[in-house]
């Protein structure tokens, strides 16, 4: 049997998968559908993450548009990490996850 010649993956796709690819990323998005705003908020749900890591991947969330992140005003200053519209057109995505997984 031959193999039949297909397009190399979209670069999009590429950048997507690598994002998401990355541990701890699409439990951090799920935590953000359920509602998590604040870091530790992040890391009661998460569980073992590392601080460092966890700091890293919101970063590259917000970096990508997915979270939107606010420094509040108030002592000490607290972050809050919320769903961007873009972000949001990823929890149909991760529901489907997590129903496909409960089975």
């Amino acid at each position: 049997m031959r193999c039949t010649r297909r397009d190399p993956i979209p670069e999009e796709v590429r950048r997507a998968a690598d994002l998401l690819e990355r541990r701890w990323t699409l439990s951090i998005l799920y935590a953000s559908v359920e509602g998590a705003e604040r870091f530790n908020e992040f890391r009661a749900v998460l569980g073992r993450v590392p601080p460092a890591t966890l700091t890293t991947r919101l970063t590259e969330l917000v970096d990508a548009g997915l979270l939107a992140r606010r420094v509040l005003d108030t002592r000490p200053p607290a972050v809050e990490y919320t769903l961007t519209a873009e972000g949001k057109r990823f929890e149909p995505l991760v529901r489907e996850l997590v129903r496909c997984c409960a089975r």
